[in-house]
């Protein structure tokens, strides 16, 4: 017997879809930062083809040197005419308060609501500089940063964080640390950063955060279908935002799916491909071949026999070649019941 499902305003502006008995199946969806693939013309595509997400999050930016501008790419990216419509919140990369603090200060003049610090990122570059996912190894210097730019920020802070470098238990000295702050919102990634994308999230510490935190919560992680929503909820009722990373990519149309709308037709992901594809080429030309493998990497598994889908498109260089593949993908290939990735 299928459950009722019907929509309730929820008191941070969000919707959330309370499925009868007790479910609560969505709350506010972020899309999560990417690097390499959700960038503006990403997002832009992706809200005309599928709807709006509630916030999207840039992928990581490096800040400025104090007294210089954001410049390059990284300009384009927060640039306000490539985000128009959207709620964008840039994502910083960095363990240095002033050049935070003046990067916040640049965005905020830029008409910005808010930003987030990146504690997630597994990179081995990235924690080898102590930054990401590496700035965990030393709760204290994290502590003394996150008070300092929380301090002089001209914008709401929040925060994107794994529970620790090697084991779960690091967990309770950096929960400790955050809930003393005055954090715009903490999204959990509930695995430590030597798991990379490895093994199951694991739910307690993002219950225990769900507990203990005196601000808005986001949970990341693994969420490829309505059947993974369900299960989270059902554990974690209180939940209500939630970032989509993989299972976006994999499935443009996750979130209209766990507001219980449709999963994308053949023909919707064709749209949206080729929308995302001749948008590359108008931007970088050539050099959108290789963008789109990336995006590829996630969404061949949309597909039944994902492996077929990279082995057609993988080797090819040029557009002709790869507007050949791609036709031969949407012509051959069936849609997955559910697009989960897996690598």
């Amino acid at each position: 017997m299928e459950a009722y499902r019907a929509f309730e305003a929820h008191e941070d502006g969000c919707l959330k879809l309370v499925i009868t008995p007790g479910r609560i199946d969505r709350c506010c969806t972020h899309s999560a930062p990417m690097e390499g693939i959700t960038g503006h013309t990403f997002r832009r595509v992706h809200a005309e083809c599928f709807g709006a997400l509630d916030r999207y999050y840039t992928p990581f930016l490096p800040p400025p040197r104090v007294g210089s501008p954001f410049g390059g790419k990284n300009l384009k990216e927060i640039d306000p005419v490539n985000n128009q419509g959207l709620n964008v919140v840039p994502q910083l990369l960095t363990k240095n308060a002033d050049e935070f603090v003046w990067a916040a200060r640049e965005l905020a003049e830029l008409g910005y609501g808010e930003v987030n610090l990146n504690l997630g990122c597994p990179s081995g570059t990235v924690v080898s500089k102590g930054k990401g996912s590496g700035f965990l190894r030393d709760p204290d210097a994290l502590e003394a940063f996150l008070r300092d730019v929380c301090e002089r920020s001209a914008l709401p802070v929040s925060v994107k964080t794994r529970l620790g470098l090697e084991d779960d238990s690091e967990y309770g000295r950096i929960l400790e640390l955050y809930c003393t702050l005055p954090l715009a919102e903490l999204i959990v990634h509930p695995r430590v950063q030597k798991d990379r994308y490895q093994g199951k999230p694991r739910w307690e510490p993002y219950g225990k955060t769900l507990e203990r935190a005196p601000f808005p919560v986001a949970y990341n992680g693994d969420i490829f279908g309505t059947g993974d929503m369900d299960a989270l909820a059902e554990a974690h009722p209180r939940t209500r935002h939630v970032m989509l990373g993989r299972g976006l990519l994999a499935n443009p149309a996750l979130a209209r799916m766990l507001a219980g709308g449709l999963a994308a037709s053949a023909d919707e992901l064709r749209q949206f491909h080729d929308k995302l594809f001749h948008a590359y080429v108008d931007e970088i030309g050539g050099n959108a071949v290789f963008r789109m493998k990336e995006w590829w990497f996630y969404a061949k598994c949309a597909f039944a026999d994902p492996m077929a889908v990279h082995r057609t498109v993988r080797k090819v260089r040029k557009i002709n070649e790869y507007e050949v593949a791609v036709e031969k993908v949407f012509n051959t290939q069936s849609l997955a019941a559910v697009a989960r990735f897996s690598g």
